[in-house]
């Protein structure tokens, strides 16, 4: 939805509704371990994104972030963790693959 509709703020709940999620490959465990594939419209978004797209992203992201977490929000250099999505993303559409995410 960042890419469809730049904010830096959350849509309503009705629009959220309406948007394709991740697919659950493994639905989250006990101990916290999930993994999804994300939707294929965002993966190419990604695989197509340049520079200035992720740098307006990665600064959508910081101010939403902040908005929610105060100054307390990650220290991860976000546009750098976009620059690495998209080019696995880039990776996945080129091979005609998909983007998955596990976390735990």
């Amino acid at each position: 939805m960042y890419f469809a509709q730049p904010s830096a703020d959350i849509p309503p709940l009705e629009q959220l509704l309406e948007w394709s999620w991740p697919e659950w490959v493994t639905p989250p465990l006990n101990d916290g371990v999930e993994v999804f594939a994300l939707p294929q419209r965002l993966t190419q978004a990604l695989a197509d994104a340049g520079s200035t797209e992720l740098e307006e992203l990665a600064a959508r992201w910081t101010t939403r972030l902040r908005s929610d977490d105060g100054d307390d929000m990650t220290d991860d250099d976000l546009l750098a963790v976009l620059q690495g999505i998209a080019r696995l993303a880039a990776s996945a559409v080129s091979t005609g693959g998909r983007l998955y995410s596990w976390s735990f």
